[in-house]
């Protein structure tokens, strides 16, 4: 990774010892990121690694962020270049299952560490994002946020699923069916916004514009959400 020449000598350091780990990680599995492995492979003594994260844990968790932030970026330019919503959802989602392949040991890492880094929470907001592209093309039949746990939990649970089958014995097509699948439920039918919208599609839809409207009161427009949150609800069942 290139270093910013605005970049202090620290934090250089510090991201010169996290690509060393995320090296090791990669090509070794966790048990290769001990204090001594990665000081040997950084340059550095033991003691600058403690000094900077504390100790193994923090440099692990340092890890597992520094690979998912990459990995969140290059998902965010993505989105960018996709118009549609929905092929911006499915190129996302299968970028997603990708990466939660080729990194077997650093899931493995984030599962037991069990704790949410800012760049898994910076995933989950990419995510929403794109969820929130399809309400606002009056797409959705859900709210928002149903959309977004459903197509999380079901990522999560393919990686996990896929990773447990021999690779020479992976289901290639597992994913995306159950991408079809969340898609059907989540998603109008015909998923074009058109007249004949469904009531639910377009309660959906209104409420991504309540931030926008004009002549309101910030309380005004949080009791507006609620409602139509309300409605949503009741509709989605």
């Amino acid at each position: 990774m290139p270093v910013d020449s605005k970049t202090s000598p620290r934090a250089e350091l510090r991201t010169q010892i996290i690509e060393a780990a995320h090296r090791l990680l990669r090509d070794e599995g966790v048990a290769a990121v001990t204090t001594r492995r990665v000081a040997e492979a950084a340059g550095v003594q033991a003691p600058t690694i403690y000094r900077l994260f504390g100790d193994k844990d923090g440099l692990l968790d340092a890890v597992a962020e520094h690979a998912m932030a990459l990995h969140v970026a290059a998902k965010a330019s993505h989105d960018a270049d996709e118009d549609d919503p929905v092929r911006a959802l499915v190129a996302g989602w299968r970028s997603q299952i990708d990466f939660g392949l080729s990194n077997p040991e650093l899931i493995r890492l984030m599962g037991a560490r069990g704790e949410t880094s800012p760049a898994i929470a910076a995933g989950i907001e990419v995510l929403r994002g794109r969820i929130h592209r399809l309400a606002g093309a009056g797409l959705l039949r859900v709210s928002e946020q149903r959309a977004l746990d459903m197509v999380h939990a079901a990522g999560v649970g393919a990686v996990q699923a896929l990773r447990e089958m021999p690779p020479q014995h992976r289901d290639v097509g597992l994913s995306d069916a159950l991408l079809d699948a969340v898609l059907a439920q989540i998603c109008r039918q015909d998923r074009v916004a058109d007249d004949a919208e469904p009531a639910t599609s377009i309660i959906v839809r209104f409420a991504t514009l309540v931030p926008e409207l004009p002549g309101l009161s910030t309380a005004e427009r949080s009791l507006m959400s609620e409602w139509l949150e309300k409605s949503i609800r009741a509709a989605q069942g």
